[in-house]
Parts: C-alpha cells; structure tokens; sequence
C-alpha cells in the first residue's frame, strides 16, 4: 500500500503552533472482515458505511465487523509532542491498533472518543492505523438491538489527529474539548460564567502557568478576560476554574437572535501559548413553567419541534457536513424552533449548528425500546460522553436519558439504571434538565417521573385510539397533574407518497398492520393535532415523528421494506409532503399557499372537496379556469381552507389557488384526472 507522506511535508514550519487538528478522512483501505483476500480491500474515504444500501432494504444486512486502514510518516518535528486519535463515531464497537499494538477499544456508536497514541508512533518510518469496527448488536452496548433504527456499521464520521505539547489542555477526557463553560445568573443587566479547565502535564517536573481566558464578541472584540497562575504538577489530571461576570451580556436568543460569543483559553509558560482551546458561548436561560410553557430569557418561546433522525437513503449515516446542513435548513425552512436529535448523540457539526442558527435542541443516548439488564455501564459511559463533548453548546436544553424502555415497577432495572442516569446528568450539569419518554400517555407507569420533564410518545389514530383523541389526553394530564413538566416528544403517522386516498375516504382511526398507508391519512393526522396542540401552554414543547423518513431494517410496513414513513420529507429529502407545507403555513413566518393532495391525482368522486393552506389570509379558488363563487370554510384552523362539494369534469381538471399578501399574488396549481 502506498504511504501517505502527509505529515512531514505538509506540515513542515507548522509544529511551533499550541495545537494542531489534522483531518484523517483520506486514503483508508477497507474491507467487510469476513472477506479474507487482500485484493478485496478497498480504498474510501471517510465518513463511510458498509450499511449505506443494504440496512435501508431489508432486514438481511451485513451486521458483524469491518476493518479499515491506513499508513503514513511523522516527521521529526513531532519529536516531544503529544499525538491524539480522535475519532467522532464509529459503528458501533471500534477497536485500534497503532503499529500492531492495542490502543484502546470504545463501545458506542455514536459517541466521540480520543485515543493517547503517542507511545506506539514511531517517527521517519511508516506507520500503520488499523481499526476495527462492528456493528453486532449486543447485550451490553446500548441500543441493545436493530430494531427502532438501524446501528450502521463502520467509521461513519470524521476522524482527525490532534496534536500538543506535553503540556496540554485535556482532550482524552471522554473526548471532551477539556473546558466546560458553565453559566448561571444571567439576565440582560449581566451573567455568571464559570470555566473549568482540565489540564494534563507529561513534562518530568511541575510547571509554572498562566491561564488565560479570554471571551470575545461576533465582532472578534475582547470584552472579558481572567488570568490566574497555577502549577501544574505530573500526578494524574488537574482542574482548574476561573469564575468571571460580564456586565449588559448579548443573550442568545433562539432563532430571533443567536447571538454567540467565543471563549479562547490559553495554557501559557513564560511568553509562550502552549495550548489554547475555542469554544461557543451563548448566555441564556431556559425555563419550563408548568401549564405555562417554555421560557428563554424570561419571556414565552414557541417551542415548535420535530425530531430528526441522521440518516440518508444510499449514503447510511455517513454524512457530509453539507449534508447535515441542508437538513437544517429544511427544517428552519418549516418554521420550526426546536429539534430533537433522537435517538442518540448526533454529529458534532448538528448542535454547532443549532447554536449559530438558533435551534433549541434536545440531545439523548440510545437507551431506548428494549433493555437486557447488562447495558447500564455502557449507558453511564454513553450519557457521560454525551454531557461533557456536548457541555459548551447552548442550544442544548434538555439530556434525553431513556425512550419508550419499560419495568413492571419502580425497582425493575429500567427504573432503577433511569434515576442513577438522572443524578449522573445533575452531578456532571446541574444546568440543564433531564428527561425520559414514555410510549404510555398515564403519568402513574412505573419507569415515569423520574427526570425533569415527563416525554410521552402519543400517536392516536395510528397505533391506538382515533386522530382526536389527543385531546382528552392532553386535557386530562394538565387536570390531573397542573405541577407537571410534560412534553409530547413524539406524535404522527406514516404517509407512503406512492399510497393515495381521497381524504373524503379516510376515517379517524388506522390500522397500521394494512400494507396501505396513504400520505392523506398522516395529512390528517397532523391537521387534527396541530391545533389540539397549540390550545395546550401545558404541553410545554411538541416534536413531530419524524422530520424525515429514515431506515427501519426489521420492518416491513405499508408496502416499504426497511422504512419508517412518519417523516414530513422523503429518505432522499427530495419530495416535501403536504404535511411539511401544513406546519409551513402554521409556523413559518413566510408567506405560504399551498394546495394539498396534489399528488392523489387520478380521483374517483365526482363532487369533492379541495383544501388550501394559507397563512396571508383567505385564498380564492379557481377550477378549469372559472372562479368559484362559494367562500371556503375554515378547517381545523385559521390556516386550513375548504372548498367544498366542487363538481369536477371527466378528464383533467386544473385547480388553482391565489392570495393577495402585502400587494403580490401567490398562486398554486395542480391537476386532478377524473376517471
């Protein structure tokens, strides 16, 4: 295999900065393990899954392990440095070799880790990563199956070699950034902020420091800054925290102002920065007032939700960052304000987004549908990781801790393993809540109220009960439990955009065991309990299930292998189906006109009924050319329109749409084809 002289040249002139992040991506070999000749490895370029096809087809994948890896040179300028593996996730066991020797073995998919490799790399000759992964579902690594989701295999997120001096701000420390920017107190007069800095020291004898932090405006200006010196000894990690207070802070303020400051901080010795360490700050605070709702810096916040899953048809979850992005940016196109990143910690650049952008997110482990009994080391480990890698971001409002995982009583092991998950979360960060989600709208179940925020997956209509029943569901928990912070964290139907019904067909109830599952019936659905939600302040935040369709590879439903259809846009994120442009028109602050059923085009009946979406007031409606005269009625709400009982022709019938708002005509058309 060819050597990859990257570093030595690349780099040259380079190894005097405090720290450097080099992107490993590049020039790795791969191959499935089970295939034993070297002429089937393969060179890709990471993030990469074997899963990228076969998970999203059926239930007959490759589950089992693959090896990747990869050769190259350090230079003689990494002589007295300190080399670091950092790998994002890995699907889901990784173990790493560095020149044959073990380096260490992390169990989780979806978590980061850092690897100390320094001992085993040898400068001027090759040296060879070797790694290790498998996605096997076991016992003891959560989720302990493949059932609500898919664990894709391989080294599905970036990879990157981190280098500093001996003397180095943490960064083995669960993978952590080594700095954890608490805040409290904060309002608009000022802010409490507190760093905590774990330092780490190889040189032979203590040594004298300076740490710096110094905080910085969007406009790169210094506003705050703290020194203190320190010595720092050679017997194991040491902390370090700087208290500071900014007086008249810019609070970030969600998607109306996502206003971020940076924090430098700095490890210097005599006049030299040997370290330095970036993160995010944004200085707000969240608050849930029972019967009331979300509150961010004191004032009501819509919490408007969908919950996202990462993965993509034909790539698995080996996503570009690109790819990441355009799926934010659909979802703000939407007009929602907060995601739930489900079921497990998602990738880096999802919640450095979210801060920039202004999404109030929802960050979980995968302690989820089923539980063994010997996972609940590997869901500490998991829930530690998700905390401290994510620590920093203030977007992150809420530590998921389980879904829908059940005992008979409050002793049973979920119970038990979900109150320990809950006093790590407040030991490691008092300053967030915590929940749980259950799949049982009944505040008594035995694994409940053991967190902060009580979640409950409702889906009415669909797996239980009809459409409207979310409304005596919700009416009664607010009754019954006024004190209670509750949030529906998921609700929905499946919608298959290749399955049509005529909505004047469709009842209030489903039978999600049929291999029809007509997109008409998840319009309804989210038509119905939209407005059921918006009547409750007491549901304090909603997701919608799911943002996107993603793979179930053990399902086979409504005549789609391997596929979940909740979403509200296709697994390709191509096609935005109707219920994507009826939250459009509910939440966005964009001007929307949209005719529904468009795709339900070959009709049977005669007389029918058309529904437009429109948030800039009443639309007119046009069939075949010829205005008609009856005012629509209003729908489930002020946004939903019905045209009712309009006679079509045999053939093609062209309908359209149009508005008047703020002097410019919206107009939408479709054709529908009479049998």
């Amino acid at each position: 295999m060819m050597y990859i002289l990257l570093f030595s040249q690349a780099l040259t002139g380079k190894a005097q900065f405090a720290r450097q992040t080099i992107s490993l991506n590049d020039n790795w070999s791969f191959r499935k393990t089970k295939d034993s000749t070297a002429k089937e490895w393969m060179v890709v370029k990471l993030p990469h899954t074997w899963n990228a096809t076969d998970m999203q087809l059926s239930k007959d994948f490759y589950q089992g392990e693959g090896t990747y890896k990869r050769e190259f040179i350090f230079g003689p300028e990494y002589k007295d440095k300190r080399l670091f593996l950092r790998f994002e996730g890995v699907g889901q066991v990784a173990t790493v070799y560095v020149n044959g020797q073990l380096i260490g073995t992390h169990k989780g998919a979806y978590g980061a880790f850092c690897l100390d490799i320094t001992y085993a790399v040898k400068l001027g000759i090759p040296n060879t990563i070797l790694v290790k992964a498998d996605n096997t579902a076991r016992k003891d690594v959560i989720p302990v199956n493949h059932f609500l989701f898919g664990i894709y295999g391989g080294i599905y997120r970036p990879v990157s070699l981190i280098v500093t001096n001996k003397l180095n701000i943490s960064t083995t420390d669960y993978a952590s950034p080594g700095i954890y920017i608490s805040q409290k107190n904060v309002s608009a007069g000022s802010a409490d902020i507190s760093v905590a800095v774990k330092i780490e020291n190889k040189e032979k004898l203590s040594q004298d420091i300076q740490l710096k932090t110094i905080v910085y405006d969007r406009a790169g200006r210094a506003v705050l800054e703290k020194s203190t010196f320190e010595k720092i000894g050679t017997q194991g990690r040491q902390q370090v925290t700087q208290e500071l207070q900014l007086e008249k802070p810019h609070l970030w303020d969600g998607l109306n102002d996502p206003y971020l400051y940076k924090v430098h901080t700095q490890i210097i010795r005599g006049n030299k920065v040997m370290d330095e360490v970036v993160q995010p700050l944004g200085l707000r605070k969240f608050e849930i007032i029972p019967g009331k709702g979300f509150f961010l810096n004191g004032r009501a916040y819509a919490m408007h939700g969908v919950s996202r899953h990462q993965d993509r048809w034909q790539y698995g979850s080996a996503l570009s960052n690109d790819q990441h992005q355009q799926d934010l940016d659909i979802i703000k196109e939407m007009g929602a304000t907060t995601i739930r990143f489900a079921h497990y910690q998602q990738a880096e650049y999802m919640y450095a987004a979210c801060d920039s952008m202004g999404f109030v997110s929802w960050a979980e482990i995968p302690f989820v549908n089923k539980y063994t009994g010997e996972e609940g080391d590997n869901a500490r480990q998991q829930l530690t990781e998700l905390i401290l890698q994510n620590y920093n971001h203030p977007s992150i409002y809420v530590w998921g801790l389980h879904n829908e995982v059940y005992g008979k009583t409050p002793a049973d092991f979920p119970a038990v393993l979900t109150r320990e998950l809950n006093d790590m979360a407040k030991l490691e960060d008092p300053y967030r809540y915590t929940a749980s989600v259950s799949g049982y709208g009944e505040m008594e179940r035995p694994t409940n109220l053991n967190t902060d925020i009580q979640g409950m997956n409702r889906y009415y209509g669909w797996y239980e009960g009809k459409i409207g029943d979310l409304e005596d569901w919700a009416h009664g928990l607010e009754t019954k439990y006024p004190d209670n912070k509750v949030i529906l964290a998921e609700y929905g139907a499946d919608g298959n955009v290749f399955q049509q019904q005529e909505a004047s067909a469709l009842g209030d109830t489903y039978d999600y065991t049929l291999p029809f599952y007509p997109e008409t019936y998840e319009t309804k659905t989210h038509e119905i309990q939209w407005p059921v939600i918006a009547r409750h302040p007491y549901i304090a935040a909603s997701y919608v299930w799911n943002m996107f369709d993603f793979a179930t590879p053990m399902w086979n439903r409504g005549s789609m292998p391997a596929r979940n259809m909740k979403g509200l846009v296709t697994f390709d994120r191509k096609l935005k189906k109707d219920a994507f442009y009826w939250y459009k028109a509910n939440w966005s602050k964009e001007p929307v006109l949209y005719l529904t059923e468009r795709r339900n085009a070959l009709r049977k009946n005669e007389i029918t009924n058309v529904t437009v979406y429109s948030n800039s007031g009443r639309p007119s409606l046009y069939l075949n050319g010829k205005k008609i005269a009856a005012l629509p009625v209003q729908g489930s709400n002020d946004v939903q329109f019905i045209f009712k009982d309009l006679h079509l022709k045999k053939g093609d019938n062209k309908i359209k749409t149009v508005v008047l708002n703020q002097g410019k005509m919206l107009t939408d058309t479709m054709v529908w084809t009479l049998k």
